[in-house]
């Protein structure tokens, strides 16, 4: 019997400079890919044509490989790859469990203030569903109209299709299965009028076109892991492990990341921080106890 060599990813959206909190999840896959002569894949969220930069993007391949994390195969760019999320889209959208959005951000958060009970998520409350038995003909008109909208996820006429769903946890402990549960995200957008995927489509249609095995990031990514489970179900797409490490936070418990101003390794290599005392400063502990922090 053939064992199956693990693959994982590191995915950065070249947004900004690589920081510490990236180092962590690069980390992560990198030495999971190792363990057992695997491969590391490195991939550029880059959809966002209008906050992804070229210069970011070659600063995050180049500070990469400054600490010692190489990577296998060539890079994978998503604005290379629409055509492979327009197809899925297209499967989506004859499944009938797709819908058009017209709302606008403030219009959304009215309607939850005016609902009163909304159910609160991870990433705060979700989609209250104004837009969703929208009839074919306003649809039409708003569509003709010029009107701007995004293309989302009808969560209840997705989980009728699939049934119940579940997907596995790697941990310290060991690996145990959890169910998915979308319902605190929402019917979320899949697609947007002049743009073929989001985020959850397009790395759920690139994890298994690179043949991603285990998928390393940070916890919280945990939601989305539900709705890229439902989407894989509806596109027969194999399904990864997943692992959700801790994240890393600054000495008042807040979580690194580039809208923090964290701090940046181009920023350290200048100062003459050299790479083996920054990955001492994020690797995981021995037993993954306890949150890591960054003293200063």
């Amino acid at each position: 019997m053939t064992s199956v060599l693990t693959v994982t990813r590191f995915a950065p959206s070249p947004t900004g400079y690589l920081h510490l909190g990236h180092v962590r999840s690069a980390l992560e896959g990198w030495r999971a890919s190792r363990r057992d002569r695997g491969r590391f894949l490195l991939r550029l969220e880059d959809i966002d044509q209008t906050r992804c930069r070229d210069e970011y993007a070659a600063a995050l391949l180049e500070d990469l490989a400054w600490l010692g994390l190489t990577w296998d195969g060539p890079v994978r760019k998503q604005s290379e790859h629409f055509d492979d999320y327009r197809r899925a889209l297209d499967r989506l959208d004859a499944m009938a469990v797709l819908y058009p959005c017209f709302c606008t951000r403030r219009e959304i958060r009215d309607e939850i203030a005016r609902a009163g009970g909304a159910p609160h998520g991870q990433s705060g409350s979700p989609y209250p569903g104004t837009c969703r038995d929208l009839s074919p003909r306003s649809r039409d008109e708003k569509r003709r109209a010029g009107f701007d909208y995004g293309l989302r996820l009808d969560l209840a006429r997705a989980l009728a299709l699939t049934g119940p769903l579940d997907w596995v946890e790697e941990g310290e402990s060991g690996a145990h299965r959890k169910r998915v549960d979308p319902a605190p995200l929402g019917d979320v957008v899949i697609a947007r009028k002049e743009m073929p995927a989001s985020y959850h489509l397009a790395v759920t249609v690139d994890d298994a076109i690179q043949g991603v095995t285990l998928v390393t990031r940070g916890e919280d990514l945990m939601a989305a892991t539900d709705v890229h489970r439902v989407l894989q179900a509806l596109l027969g797409l194999p399904t990864p492990h997943y692992r959700h490490h801790e994240l890393l936070t600054d000495a008042a418990g807040r979580r690194l990341a580039k809208r923090d101003h964290a701090l940046t390794i181009r920023s350290m290599r200048e100062s003459g921080v050299s790479p083996t005392e920054i990955i001492a400063q994020v690797a995981p502990t021995e037993r993954g106890s306890g949150r890591r922090s960054r003293r200063g």
